[in-house]
C-alpha cells in the first residue's frame, strides 16, 4: 500500500475543522474554475451548519493531523445519497486520496441504509470524473454543464 494511504484516517468533520476544510475545498475549486468567489459557496461557510445539523454526513481525511482532503454525504430521499465536495489538498492529489474519501463515504452510505449514491461534476472536470469512475460511478445523465453519475451499492461492494 501507498505510504501516504497507510498513513491516512479518514473521520467525521469537527467544528474546529471549519478554516481548513472551507479553505481547503475553496482551493480547489479555485485550481479548476480559476477565481472562486466564497459567496458563491455558502454552504461552506457553516459546515456544520450545513451539513451535520440536517442530519447528513461530512468527513475528513488527515495524515498526522493535518487535513488533506474532505467531502460530504446528503440523504436526499429514502435509500438514496448525493455525495458532495469532495476535495482533496494539492499536494496530496494523485496519491489515491480521492479514492479512500470516497470510500468513506460510501461505508457511511451503506450503515444509514443508501442502495445508491449519486455525484454530479462537470464536463470538463476530467480528474473528478475519473476519480468517481475509478469508484465505481457511471454517468445516468447529463445536461449543458454536467454529468450525473450513480453507483449501486448493492452491486458494488467493499
Amino acid at each position: 500500500m501507498n505510504g501516504v494511504l497507510a498513513d491516512l484516517s479518514c473521520r467525521l468533520f469537527r467544528q474546529d475543522d471549519q478554516a481548513h476544510v472551507q479553505k481547503l475545498i475553496l482551493a480547489g475549486l479555485g485550481d479548476h474554475f480559476g477565481l472562486i468567489d466564497p459567496k458563491l459557496n455558502p454552504d461552506l461557510d457553516d459546515i456544520a451548519a450545513s451539513y451535520l445539523a440536517s442530519g447528513h454526513t461530512f468527513m475528513v481525511g488527515e495524515i498526522e493531523g493535518t487535513i488533506v482532503a474532505a467531502g460530504g454525504l446528503i440523504g436526499e430521499q429514502e435509500g438514496l445519497g448525493r455525495i458532495v465536495r469532495v476535495s482533496v489538498a494539492g499536494e496530496f492529489r494523485r496519491k489515491g486520496i480521492g479514492q479512500a474519501i470516497v470510500a468513506c463515504l460510501m461505508a457511511v452510505a451503506r450503515q444509514k441504509g443508501y442502495g445508491r449514491l449519486i455525484v454530479e461534476t462537470n464536463h470538463d472536470w476530467t480528474n473528478a470524473l475519473a476519480l468517481y469512475q475509478r469508484c465505481g460511478f457511471r454517468e445516468y445523465d447529463r445536461d449543458e454543464e454536467s454529468i450525473h453519475m450513480q453507483l449501486d451499492l448493492t452491486d458494488h461492494q467493499p
